[in-house]
């Protein structure tokens, strides 16, 4: 595998048990969040380690998601799982359109201004409801830019790993 492929993606959490047929009720960060299921397998991270599993199945209740998992078949098992987070890989999940960008491809990647001055690398995004932010970080300074592209942001180079932004590297 290469790295792309290698690269894991945080998408949900396993956050309760149903019923006593070893069901468990899960928080997707994925949009929709019932897509969650369409990226397989998954990997299961917790403080006891981490295993892969395929074929989980689900559906909506309520407000929240019930999701099956093989060879979970009891209450006991389901409850050992709570705080579980769920990992897909990154080649898991479909390309992203034109313009269009998961947070996990911008991370890591170098920042500069359109006249060259290098900002650093992404540490991480976050949401503001009004737009997406990069948290660029250089080992002296964290900048927060918002994530707006031709305003902003002036390119992204998936390939070359850089992005390119119109802001004021005294800001």
């Amino acid at each position: 595998m290469n790295a792309e492929e290698e690269r894991r993606v945080l998408v949900g959490r396993i956050v309760g048990v149903s019923g006593t047929a070893g069901a468990v009720k899960l928080e997707s960060w994925t949009d929709p969040r019932m897509q969650i299921f369409r990226y397989q397998p998954w990997i299961l991270k917790s403080v006891g380690g981490e295993r892969e599993l395929r074929g989980c199945r689900g559906r909506e209740q309520g407000k929240g998601m019930i999701a099956t998992l093989p060879g979970v078949d009891d209450r006991d098992q389901a409850a050992a799982l709570i705080g579980t987070e769920i990992w897909v890989l990154r080649s898991a999940l479909p390309r992203s359109k034109p313009g269009e960008y998961y947070w996990t491809d911008l991370e890591g990647m170098d920042v500069a201004t359109v006249e060259g001055i290098s900002f650093g690398r992404v540490s991480h995004l976050f949401a503001t409801g009004a737009n997406d932010v990069l948290v660029v970080r250089d080992g002296e300074r964290e900048r927060l830019i918002p994530f707006v592209l031709e305003q902003y942001v002036k390119q992204v180079d998936l390939d070359a790993r850089r992005i390119v932004v119109d802001w004021d590297p005294d800001f």
